[in-house]
């Protein structure tokens, strides 16, 4: 009888360590890792803009902002990019005219320090370029654009590179006297080149 109830205490045990054993391992086995979002190589960035004064080409820059992007170029439809710019680092190599930019009639840093550009939809055009659709704000004042792009690889670095033209009373940039376009033109020209990492290939 006790050979028969140890024989048996014995069978239970070793179900009991086949049923936990693979529960154990699967508790154990580490968690998936998620890709990294892709990062902005501010220093391989640049943000600039050029405007014309009485006809005569005037170029800027912004030298401190910040984006955020989420993007598969095999699924660029799922994409999204937001972008935020310090309006108060606009410098056009002059600190007169600098901190003329500054003044409600231009951006009004002081009370709007930022602008911002939300992405709404993304479209492939084929050859690495691509639309971003989306909103860009500026001085509380919100429009859509479009925005063409191309994108290039090297290494782990990817670069976006496009442009656009903005209608800066759109925006009341320049406002005042300064709205009369004989002056200042009511269209300028925006250009970047983004660069980033984690982006995957092409």
């Amino acid at each position: 009888m006790k050979t028969i109830f140890s024989t048996t205490l014995i069978a239970l045990a070793s179900a009991a360590l086949l049923v936990q054993g693979p529960a154990c391992a699967a508790t154990a086995k580490p968690a998936a890792t998620t890709a990294a979002a892709p990062q902005l190589l501010a220093a391989q960035s640049e943000l600039g803009f050029t405007s014309k004064q009485m006809g005569v080409p005037v170029d800027g820059r912004f030298k401190h902002f910040d984006a955020q992007l989420s993007f598969d170029p095999k699924k660029p439809e799922a994409g999204k990019v937001s972008f935020n710019i310090e309006l108060a680092s606009v410098s056009l190599g002059d600190p007169a005219f600098d901190g003329e930019l500054a003044k409600p009639a231009w951006f009004d840093s002081k009370k709007l320090p930022q602008a911002s550009f939300q992405s709404s939809a993304i479209k492939a055009l084929g050859g690495g370029r691509f639309e971003v659709a989306g909103k860009l704000n500026i001085k509380g004042q919100a429009r859509d654009v479009v925005v063409p792009l191309s994108l290039a690889q090297a290494g782990a670095t990817t670069t976006a590179s496009g442009g656009f033209v903005l209608k800066r009373l759109e925006f009341k940039i320049g406002d005042g006297e300064w709205a009369d376009t004989s002056m200042v033109a009511n269209d300028v020209q925006v250009k970047f080149k983004l660069a980033f990492s984690g982006v995957a290939p092409l």
